[in-house]
C-alpha cells in the first residue's frame, strides 16, 4: 500500500481539479467525525472555522476539512462540502437539524491563468463525490494544482509545487498527513540537505538556495502578503483529546520547518489541521504521536514536490523537481 493519510482508519480524500486553469480543492472526510485541532503559523492565512477548533471552545468534532486554491474565494468550496455531507445525513445534531462542521484553509494560486476561475461550492461538492479510502493522487491535482514554490526572487524564478501525502505507523497506531505546498521558500530534503525545488538562478537553469542567497545580502523581490502558503491536514487513528489534536497540529509545523526554508513567513498563511478518529482505540502517548506528526508532514512535503510536473502558463514556465539541467 502506498503510504498516505488514507491509511488512517476513518479518513477519505477526494480532489477536484479545474481543467480550465491550474487550480482545485481537496477534501479530507471523516464521515464518523473526528476530534480536531489547528495551528496557524503563517502571518497571512485564509481560513474558516479555526476559532471553533481552539481547545477552550465548545465543539470538539468535525466532519471534513477542506484545502483549496483560489485565495479567499476558495473558501466558498466549503459550502459545497457542507451540502454533500448534509445530503448524507452527516453533521452535528443541533435541535432538529444536523450541521456539518467543515474547517477550511486556502492558498494563493491566482497568477496562473484566468484568476476569475477558482474553486467554488460545486468544486467542493465534486471533491466529496470523488473521495475514497484509496491513496490520493499527488502532484498537480486538487489544492496543489496551482501551487508554486521558491518565489522569494519572483514568481518567474519559482518551480512547480503540488500536493503530497504520507503516513507513519508505530506499534499499530498510524499518523498520516496531506499537504499542499505553495511555499514562498525552497523545499529541502532534511535527511540529505539537498535542495529539491525552489528559487532558480537568474538564467533559470539551476537552484539558487534562497537561504544562502538572503544571507549573502541578495534582496528579495517585493512580495504581497498571503500570495503563497502551505496548508495541510494531519490525521491519526489514536485516541486524542481536542487539546492533544491542537498539539499535533503544532508538531506538524516542525515537519514544515524541516523541509521548507524559509517557512512561516510574513507572506505565507501556513496552516495545519489535525484530526483524531480514535479508530485504533488507544494511543502511544503524545511524545510519539507528535514525532510521527512532524515526520508525516515532512514526508508529505517532499512527496508533493517530487510528484509535481512542470507547466507552462502563458509566458510563464515553471519546471518541477528533477527537471533542471
Amino acid at each position: 500500500m502506498t503510504s498516505s493519510i488514507t491509511d488512517v482508519a476513518g479518513i477519505e480524500v477526494g480532489h477536484c481539479t479545474d481543467a480550465r486553469r491550474p487550480t482545485g480543492c481537496t477534501v479530507v472526510l471523516a464521515r464518523g467525525s473526528a476530534v480536531a485541532g489547528v495551528d496557524v503559523r503563517g502571518a497571512a492565512p485564509g481560513t474558516r472555522e479555526t476559532d471553533l477548533l481552539q481547545p477552550a471552545n465548545t465543539v470538539e468534532r468535525v466532519h471534513a476539512v477542506l484545502l483549496s486554491g483560489g485565495s479567499a474565494w476558495g473558501l466558498d468550496a466549503a459550502s459545497g462540502v457542507m451540502r454533500w455531507l448534509d445530503e448524507q445525513g452527516i453533521g452535528l445534531a443541533v435541535g432538529p437539524a444536523r450541521v456539518p462542521i467543515v474547517p477550511a484553509a486556502v492558498l494563493f494560486d491566482l497568477p496562473l491563468g484566468d484568476h476569475r476561475i477558482r474553486p467554488d461550492a460545486a468544486a467542493g461538492y465534486a471533491a466529496c463525490q470523488a473521495a475514497s479510502r484509496q491513496p490520493p493522487v499527488e502532484g498537480n491535482v486538487g489544492a496543489g494544482a496551482g501551487a508554486v514554490v521558491g518565489k522569494v526572487f519572483g514568481l518567474q524564478r519559482g518551480m512547480k509545487g503540488g500536493i503530497g501525502s504520507a503516513s507513519v505507523t508505530v506499534d499499530g497506531v498510524t499518523v498520516g498527513a496531506i499537504v499542499a505546498v505553495n511555499a514562498l521558500g525552497d523545499v529541502v530534503d532534511p535527511d540529505t540537505g539537498r535542495l529539491l525545488a525552489g528559487a532558480r538562478s537568474a538564467d533559470g537553469t539551476q537552484l539558487l538556495d534562497t537561504r544562502r542567497a538572503l544571507l549573502r545580502g541578495e534582496l528579495a523581490q517585493s512580495v504581497l502578503a498571503g500570495t503563497n502558503t502551505t496548508i495541510g491536514v494531519i490525521a491519526t487513528d489514536a485516541v486524542v483529546t481536542k487539546a492533544q489534536a491542537a498539539r499535533l497540529a503544532t508538531a506538524g509545523h516542525d515537519g514544515l520547518a524541516r523541509t521548507i526554508n524559509p517557512a512561516h513567513t510574513l507572506f505565507d498563511g501556513d496552516t495545519l489541521f489535525a484530526l483524531g478518529t480514535g479508530a485504533s482505540g488507544r494511543s502511544p502517548g503524545m511524545m510519539t504521536l507528535a514525532t510521527m506528526a512532524a515526520e508525516a508532514c515532512a514526508l508529505a512535503v517532499l512527496r508533493a514536490v517530487r510528484a509535481a510536473r512542470g507547466i507552462r502558463v502563458g509566458d510563464l514556465q515553471l519546471p518541477a523537481c528533477g527537471e533542471l539541467g
